[in-house]
């Protein structure tokens, strides 16, 4: 049988957009407990350019050629010895360690969600990340709940647009943060109060908020500080949140990590249901890969980058 090969996005050392490296291999094949997935989107998320540049190298070290990726929507190709729960040609999304970033990938069962019918690949694969982080934020660390306050800051983003749908889904009051062009669409997601952080002093707007969730860091780590009730929580997805700040204010500050407790099968249903809206960003091919990276680098734009692969 001759082996069939498959277009990858390699890593061989770390840097740049420059080596992100449009090659070929050999397609994978599935094992015991796997499928084979035909890639039709990846996402391409903040962690993806941090791990190229080497910035989590200390923590997460990677083996090259490493192929970067890790939320993925796209059809079953093959399932591999032991599978029954899926069969061939359902469309899927996952979360995967790496190896988005290709036409095809192998990828554990448990791994694996039906895709909502309602939207698209592109949309399908922001799901993963976007949804599952938001979820751990939320309630995993911050323990939102009924009748609360809630900061979003950075509510356009891949993650922020989940958290508040999420949050009003939950019952909470919700407040997000973003720039001139995205303000009606935050309010269209829900959002009880929207502020345009270009023109406005984030802590003028939100008083005595329970729960901050940061999705931009930098100077805003200040102003979710200064938003918070004493007693108050401070979840950030981005950096670290100061901890001395923090206790002086009397409020817990906390880097949101992990896996999140929700099964990506429960958000995919909140899907179907309408309970949750899904927003792709911005989309190239995969061979536009370094400009993709380019463009999640500046931070801007509204819901997570995606390759279009198939």
């Amino acid at each position: 049988m001759s082996t069939q090969t498959m277009r990858v996005i390699h890593i061989h050392s770390y840097g740049g957009p420059e080596v992100l490296k449009l090659e070929e291999k050999a397609r994978p094949e599935p094992q015991m407990g796997e499928v084979l997935l035909r890639v039709y989107a990846a996402g391409v998320n903040p962690i993806d350019w941090k791990i190229r540049q080497g910035l989590t190298k200390a923590w997460m070290p990677v083996t090259f050629p490493y192929t970067p990726g890790i939320e993925v929507a796209g059809v079953i190709e093959e399932v591999g010895p032991g599978v029954t729960a899926f069969k061939r040609g359902q469309a899927v999304l996952a979360q995967t360690r790496e190896g988005a970033y290709a036409e095809y990938i192998t990828i554990p069962v448990e791994a694996l969600a039906l895709k909502p019918q309602t939207v698209s690949f592109a949309e399908a694969a922001t799901i993963p990340v976007g949804a599952t982080t938001a979820w751990r934020a939320l309630f995993d660390h911050g323990g939102l709940t009924a009748g609360q306050r809630v900061l979003i800051q950075g509510a356009a983003g891949g993650v922020g647009l989940f958290a508040v749908q999420l949050a009003k889904w939950k019952g909470a009051q919700v407040i997000g943060t973003t720039s001139t062009a995205n303000l009606d669409f935050v309010h269209g997601l829900g959002a009880d109060a929207v502020v345009n952080y270009t023109t406005t002093s984030v802590e003028d707007i939100a008083q005595d908020v329970d729960v901050v969730l940061d999705g931009v860091g930098g100077k805003a780590l200040s102003s979710s500080l200064a938003a918070l009730r004493q007693g108050g929580t401070l979840i950030s997805i981005v950096e670290p949140p100061p901890q001395e700040e923090a206790q002086a204010r009397g409020v817990r500050a906390m880097m949101s990590r992990g896996a999140a407790s929700v099964p990506l099968q429960m958000l995919t249903q909140l899907i179907n249901e309408g309970h949750l809206k899904v927003t792709a960003g911005k989309t190239f091919p995969l061979s536009d890969v370094q400009q993709a990276h380019e463009y999640s680098r500046s931070g801007h734009g509204r819901g997570r980058i995606v390759l279009q692969i198939d």
